[in-house]
């Protein structure tokens, strides 16, 4: 069993999360049910998937939390973009928040690469 708070794309994943519950506090109210909580889930299931993966008893079983983990991440891209594009976002946070997204993407990546590779 791993601490994954002390593995740095939990810890990446975790502020993405808390930062994209601070930007849709100012999302459309009739958006709470839909792209509001949707974008929500998305980005808590990152750091969720990676806190699992390390409760997981092989390096196989943590690899596949790190996998839904990613898909969730690109899910979370995805919505920021819609957001955006319906201008709930200004590009500027938009930008940034989309920076976090594709930097926990790439760190997930690399893990899933050495997970595999030691395996």
């Amino acid at each position: 069993m791993k601490d994954f708070k002390q593995l740095k794309v939990w810890e990446k994943a975790h502020q993405l999360a808390l930062a994209i519950y601070k930007a849709t506090t100012k999302f459309p109210k009739e958006e709470l049910y839909g792209l509001t909580s949707q974008i929500r889930l998305a980005s808590m299931s990152v750091p969720t998937n990676i806190a699992e993966g390390c409760g997981r008893n092989t390096d196989t079983e943590f690899a596949r939390s790190l996998q839904i983990a990613m898909g969730s991440a690109s899910e979370t891209e995805y919505e920021l973009i819609l957001a955006h594009d319906l201008e709930f976002l200004a590009k500027d946070h938009y930008e940034n928040l989309q920076t976090q997204v594709e930097e926990v993407k790439k760190m997930l990546s690399s893990l899933i690469k050495t997970i595999r590779a030691d395996s």
